[in-house]
C-alpha cells in the first residue's frame, strides 16, 4: 500500500483553517503536523494554494442497482462521487427487488465490495407487512446505517401508510430510523384540485401539489411517533418553511434523538427555475418557492438542520424528457454536490468550516460512523483536495453519471477537486481515476 505525504497545505477541520502537513500511512492519518519529516518512503503531494478537507459522507442516494442499470449502477455512481469529493455513501432501499429482506440487504453489500470506489452503507427498506423482517436488522446494528421509510409516495410496496407497523417500528427498531415524509392524502387531494382545470399539468405545478402542508403534517407526525417511543429518528431532504419550527438548536448533535438533513438541490434552485428546468427539477419533495430556500438556509446555518446531502436519483434523458405526469422525479446531484457548497463559499453564505461540518462531520456525528468524518490522527484516510482558485464548468463531456445529464450543466463552479481519497487510497487525482482498491462497509458505534 503506497503511503502518502501532503505538504503546505490548508487543512479544514473542526472549525479551523491551518497550514500544515498530513501524513497518511496504511490507510489511515498517521500524523498531523506543521513540518513532517517522514521516516518511511512517501509519495508526497505538494498542497500550496489548496485546502484539504475530510471527504464528503452523503447519507442519501439512489444508485439504481440492482434493477435500473440504464440510470445508474453502484460503481458508475460511486466513480462520480469520489471525482466530487464524497468519499462515502449511504443508499436507498427502493432498488428492483426492493431491500426488504435481509438477504437482498446483504446483496446490495456484496455489489458494493467488488465494485464502488467509495465506502458504503445501504438502508433496510420497510413496507406494510415486513416489519419483523426489519426488526432483524437489530442483530446488525453496528454494520447498516439505518431502517427507510417512505412515508409518502414510492416506488413498488415501500409505501408505509400503516399506522400498526409505524407503530411497531419506531418502538422496536434499535437503528436510526430515516424518513422521507410528505402525506399522501394531501398529495392526491391537491392534484384531484389541480386535474379540475382540465389543462395538461406542467413541472412548475410540482410544489403546488406536494406543497408545505404535505411535508409538514407528515414530518410531525413522524416526530410525534418518535417522541412517543423515544426513537431515533432522522428526516430526509426537509424542503419547507414551516417544517423548520419543529426542529431545535438547543441541543447538541450527539445528543439529539431527532435529527434533520437538507439537500444541495433545495439550497439552490427554485420554483423560479421550472420555467427554464422543468421536469429536470421535478423530485420529490418538491423544489418549491424562494421562501423556503431562504428558511432552509437560515435553518443550517443555526444548526436546526444538522446536515447536507443529495438524495442523487438519477433517471435517463429519455424518462425526464415525458410530460409531466410521467417524467420522473430525482436530479442526479453527487458529483456536484461539494463543488456546489463551494460556489455558496465563494458567494460568502456559507463558511469552508461550515461546510466541511455538515457533509462530514455532523453526518459522522449523526450516523455514530467509526473513524470517519475528520481529519484526525487513527482516523481513516478519506481526503479530498480542492483548489478554491480553478474554477470548473459542467458539461456533457465531464458529467460522470450513467444517465449522462445534469441540471447543473453550464453551471460554473468556482473551484475543483483534484484528488481524492479513500481509505488512504488515492482513487482520483487530476482526472484520473486509480480502480484498484474498492471502498470498505461503513461501520457504526452502536
Amino acid at each position: 500500500m503506497q503511503n502518502y505525504l501532503i505538504k503546505n497545505i490548508s487543512i479544514v477541520n473542526e472549525g479551523q483553517t491551518f497550514h500544515g502537513d498530513v501524513l497518511i500511512k496504511m490507510g489511515r492519518i498517521e500524523k498531523v503536523a506543521a513540518n513532517i519529516q517522514p521516516a518511511i518512503h512517501v509519495h508526497e503531494i505538494n498542497g500550496e494554494g489548496k485546502h484539504l478537507l475530510p471527504g464528503a459522507i452523503d447519507d442519501q442516494v439512489h444508485f439504481r442497482e440492482p434493477g435500473y442499470p440504464q440510470k445508474a449502477t453502484i460503481y458508475s455512481e460511486a466513480k462520480a462521487a469520489v471525482a466530487g469529493g464524497v468519499t462515502s455513501f449511504m443508499e436507498m432501499p427502493n432498488t428492483v427487488p426492493a431491500a426488504l429482506t435481509q438477504e437482498l440487504l446483504e446483496q446490495k453489500y456484496d455489489i458494493a465490495s467488488a465494485g464502488s470506489l467509495a465506502n458504503y452503507s445501504f438502508y433496510m427498506g420497510t413496507s406494510n407487512e415486513n416489519a419483523e423482517e426489519i426488526l432483524k436488522t437489530n442483530e446488525k446494528k453496528s454494520q447498516v446505517c439505518g431502517i427507510k421509510i417512505f412515508m409518502g409516495s414510492s416506488t413498488g410496496n415501500l409505501l408505509v401508510d400503516n399506522f400498526l407497523t409505524l407503530d411497531k417500528i419506531f418502538r422496536e427498531s434499535e437503528l436510526l430510523i430515516a424518513t422521507h415524509c410528505e402525506d399522501e392524502k394531501i398529495i392526491r387531494e391537491n392534484l384531484n384540485l389541480i386535474r379540475q382545470q382540465n389543462r395538461p399539468l406542467v413541472a412548475a405545478d410540482h410544489p403546488v401539489i406536494r406543497d408545505e402542508e404535505a411535508c409538514f403534517e407528515s414530518s410531525f407526525k413522524a416526530i410525534q411517533l418518535a417522541k412517543k417511543h423515544n426513537s431515533r429518528l432522522h428526516i430526509l431532504h426537509l424542503s419547507t418553511e414551516k417544517e423548520m419550527q419543529l426542529f431545535t438548536n438547543m441541543i447538541p448533535l450527539g445528543e439529539k434523538r431527532i435529527t434533520a438533513e437538507v439537500c444541495v438541490h433545495h439550497l439552490h434552485f427554485t420554483s423560479d427555475d421550472y420555467g427554464r428546468l422543468g421536469n429536470q427539477i421535478k423530485c420529490n419533495p418538491a423544489i418549491k418557492a424562494p421562501r423556503h430556500r431562504e428558511a432552509l438556509w437560515k435553518a443550517l446555518l443555526d444548526d436546526r438542520l444538522d446536515l447536507i446531502a443529495t438524495d442523487h436519483a438519477p433517471h435517463t434523458w429519455e424518462e425526464k424528457n415525458q410530460p409531466y405526469e410521467t417524467a420522473h422525479a430525482g436530479l442526479p446531484l453527487v458529483q456536484h454536490s461539494m463543488p456546489l457548497m463551494l460556489h455558496y463559499v465563494r458567494q460568502g453564505k456559507i463558511s469552508l468550516e461550515k461546510m466541511v461540518e455538515k457533509m462530514s462531520h455532523a453526518v459522522a456525528a449523526c450516523f455514530q460512523i467509526a473513524d470517519r468524518g475528520y481529519i484526525r490522527e487513527g482516523y481513516f484516510a478519506d481526503l479530498v483536495i480542492a483548489d478554491l482558485t480553478q474554477p470548473t464548468t459542467v458539461t456533457r463531456e465531464n458529467i460522470l453519471y450513467k444517465c449522462g445529464w445534469s441540471p447543473l450543466e453550464g453551471f460554473q463552479f468556482p473551484a475543483t477537486i483534484t484528488h481524492t481519497f479513500v481509505n488512504g487510497h488515492m482513487v482520483y487525482g487530476n482526472g484520473v481515476f486509480e480502480e484498484s482498491f474498492m471502498g470498505k462497509r461503513l461501520l457504526f458505534n452502536r
